[in-house]
């Protein structure tokens, strides 16, 4: 019988550990200094060596992230860290493995990576810094600039409309779907938290301030005078409620949602719409209060799970298949596996 001593417990990592020797690099005032002190103050509670995390990150300035975290790590190429972590993930299961993109890098070249990477399900994080902005290109409009944005590329207006993100993950088969923004540290603990505990494709949406291009574009969401009129918190099980003095709800009119008054109209708490991040259907409704309007009517931005399901992970159904396979075949040449089972010998 083997008995543990206090020398055989590793001693708890603290955030200071997952801080690397490299000096950080934004701009002053950068949403993105937030972002990594979150970071690296919830990764000692998740119990992970850091010898078994890993970060990968495309282009931008969200990009330089990868220096910072004292974890193993690959700066890539422009939108492909999403494709450099499905192999990592691929080659080694056990890994922690954290996606760190911009909205340019993530939703313009690597567009096509993100919506194959929600549909697929590897056991990742992508976390994309949302600052609607092209920030290290020195201000170009991005797929997530609202409408009639004026920028270096669009000096008379965008034109486009900007990709609802939190749709776009659903509609791709995101299997968890959320959002933080980086003047809210506790809530965007949290949400990291619930990424890490999932298994499965994690999609983390962080609005983040860029103060040199886009300053301000989300500060209504978490200045004391307005972000409880303009944000909604979304709890599992919990009533839809902001204002003020969270005296509004969301609740259903048949299949429509509907801002009420609950002291104006008389309506209890519980006769609201309770979050259920289970349920797919309200998830996307969720996601299409983002231009703060719906059926003309003002509504809130949510921030926090919108959907979460458990179901097969791409890593483990690969597994499963080479075991078949392997069971029912052999072990093969790569030769063999490539040629297949139809070759014909030319004369």
């Amino acid at each position: 019988m083997s008995i543990t001593t206090e020398n055989d417990i590793a001693p708890k990592l603290t955030a200071k550990d997952f801080a690397s020797n490299q000096e950080v690099k934004w701009c002053p005032g950068c949403g993105d200094y937030s972002i990594l002190k979150q970071v690296q103050t919830v990764f000692p509670d998740f119990g992970v060596p850091k010898e078994d995390i890993v970060f990968i990150s495309g282009i931008g300035c969200a990009a330089r992230f990868t220096y910072y975290m004292d974890t193993y790590g690959m700066h890539s190429i422009h939108g492909r860290a999403t494709a450099i972590a499905s192999g990592v993930k691929s080659m080694n299961p056990n890994l922690s493995v954290w996606i760190v993109s911009g909205d340019g890098d993530a939703f313009s070249i690597g567009g096509n990576h993100f919506i194959h990477l929600m549909r697929r399900n590897f056991d990742v994080n992508y976390m994309v810094f949302n600052n609607q902005i092209y920030g290290l290109t020195k201000g170009q409009y991005s797929p997530t600039s609202e409408r009639g944005k004026v920028a270096k590329s669009t000096p008379f207006g965008s034109i486009e409309e900007p990709f609802n993100t939190a749709e776009l993950a659903l509609a791709a088969g995101s299997s968890f779907v959320s959002r933080s923004l980086d003047r809210d540290p506790k809530h965007m603990q949290m949400v990291l938290k619930r990424a890490h505990e999932h298994k499965g494709t994690s999609f983390v949406e962080i609005y983040q301030n860029c103060p040199v291009f886009n300053d301000g574009t989300f500060f209504a969401f978490s200045e004391k005078d307005t972000k409880k009129e303009q944000s909604l918190l979304l709890e599992h099980g919990k009533p839809l409620i902001f204002g003020a003095t969270d005296n509004k709800g969301i609740r259903f009119d048949g299949l429509t949602p509907v801002v009420v008054d609950l002291e104006k109209d008389g309506i209890a708490a519980s006769d609201l719409w309770i979050h259920d991040e289970h349920d797919k259907t309200k998830a996307h409704i969720l996601a299409s209060f983002f231009d703060r309007t719906y059926n003309g009517e003002y509504f809130p931005r949510p921030f926090g799970v919108f959907f979460s399901e458990d179901r097969p992970t791409y890593e483990d159904a690969l597994q499963m298949q080479i075991e078949e396979v392997t069971a029912r075949k052999g072990r093969m040449s790569l030769d063999k596996i490539l040629s297949g089972d139809k070759t014909w010998t030319i004369l």
